[in-house]
Formats: C-alpha cells, sequence, structure tokens
C-alpha cells in the first residue's frame, strides 16, 4: 500500500470513528488557499478540523508526533480561509489530531483523537 492509499483509508477510519462518536461529517479533503483540511466535523454547534496522520510502525514517530507546531499554524490558517468562504468567521471551532494505527495489510488497528497542540 503506496503513501496515498495508508492516507485514505486513515482518513477514512478516523470520519468513521468521529461520526460514530457523534460528529457529522461536513467535508473532506477540503482545499483553500492556505492548504488542505482533512476532514470538518460538527458537533453541537461547534467545528472540529481534523488532522489525520496514519502510520504502519512508529519509526518516524507516533502518528501524532507528526503534527508539529508548524503544521497546526497552517491548519489554523487554512481553517479560518475556510470558515471566511462559508461566511462563518466567528463560528466555534477546535483543532484534533486523528492518530491512526494501521497493521500491514492497510487496515485501521487503532483510532486515537488528540487535541492539536501549537
Amino acid at each position: 500500500m503506496d503513501r496515498g492509499a495508508l492516507g485514505r483509508a486513515g482518513e477514512e477510519a478516523a470520519a468513521r470513528f468521529l461520526v460514530r462518536d457523534g460528529w457529522t461529517l461536513l467535508d473532506r479533503n477540503a482545499r483553500v488557499r492556505a492548504g488542505e483540511l482533512d476532514l470538518v466535523l460538527e458537533r453541537d454547534g461547534v467545528l472540529a478540523f481534523v488532522e489525520v496522520k496514519a502510520r504502519r510502525t512508529h519509526r518516524a514517530g507516533s502518528p501524532a508526533e507528526a503534527v508539529d507546531e508548524r503544521r497546526a499554524g497552517r491548519v489554523a490558517r487554512a481553517a479560518a480561509e475556510y470558515l471566511a468562504r462559508k461566511g462563518l468567521p466567528e463560528a466555534p471551532r477546535t483543532f484534533l489530531v486523528a492518530a491512526v494505527e494501521m497493521d500491514g495489510e492497510g487496515r485501521a488497528v487503532r483510532v486515537g483523537i488528540l487535541p492539536m497542540n501549537g
């Protein structure tokens, strides 16, 4: 499984997990000038911007460790642009990391949702 397929499988696993947790999926792979937003969801009037990181091994660190301050800043800028386009610049929001651990066959074995730092 190549990186692109691994990423898509991770995004699908994260979306399923979050929908089961009561979130409504609004958008996926939303592109704006500032970058791409993996998942955009809503629950109880709060929008969640989710950066998905899928890994088969921890050789390059855990999935959550892949979201550094620079990446978090990019997600925040992309979210602000996305909200402005939608006419919702003041909408309540949260930023999350979906850490998806995959097996050798590319199936999700664990999904963890963490607040995005940075």
